[in-house]
């Protein structure tokens, strides 16, 4: 009897064991993906500044097609998620995502400059149309204040005449998640890809 009671606690002190050290590995396995993921974001930091060092040609290069033209920041995105696993930091608010998910709606269209104006509801809390990464906020000429968020599909939309803007610069944004409200009850919309506006009515539902 006295065996068999040591022997059981003989193997619960095991089994404590195995769990330790399994939760140990565990936190070695996360620490040392974080620390892969701040050399590999340093290495490619520090090629880059050598770059510009070295190369001026190569400066103005990275300047043109990261800068002027469109770069492709959500494709970016999805290799990085796809090859090392999530952001080292991911800027998006869950919660208000959970908390708001609608679907684009609106009262009437019209053809609007290189998109459409959207009549809507005054104060119009703006969902995003497709999941991407929100690559400007700013004033654009007869758009007013604009958030631009690259879709994963490439796309480029432009959400114009808002006024209090819910996200920040490079922020990714699921598909519905809030992204300010309109000025008035107008919303321009357009679409943008590989650099020159596309009709809406391929993307607008």
């Amino acid at each position: 009897m006295i065996e068999s009671k040591f022997l059981k606690q003989k193997t619960m002190k095991q089994h404590h064991q195995s769990i330790n050290l399994n939760s140990n590995v565990k936190i070695k396995k996360k620490v040392i993906i974080f620390i892969n993921k701040v050399l590999i974001t340093a290495i490619i930091s520090l090629a880059l500044l050598i770059s510009f060092k070295l190369s001026p040609e190569f400066k103005s290069l990275f300047n043109q097609h990261v800068y002027t033209e469109s770069f492709p920041f959500a494709k970016v995105k999805e290799l990085y998620q796809k090859y090392f696993g999530s952001t080292l930091t991911d800027t998006s608010s869950k919660d208000d995502q959970a908390v708001f998910s609608e679907k684009l709606t609106y009262d009437s269209q019209s053809v609007y400059h290189d998109g459409v104006a959207l009549s809507v509801t005054s104060n119009y809390m703006i969902p995003n149309i497709n999941s991407g990464i929100v690559v400007f906020i700013g004033e654009k000429e007869n758009y007013g204040k604009t958030v631009i968020v690259q879709q994963l599909d490439g796309v480029d939309v432009w959400y114009g005449n808002v006024d209090t803007v819910n996200v920040k610069m490079y922020d990714y944004v699921e598909q519905g998640a809030l992204l300010g409200e309109v000025v008035d009850n107008t919303l321009y919309v357009a679409f943008q890809k590989e650099g020159n506006f596309v009709n809406y009515k391929e993307y607008l539902t």
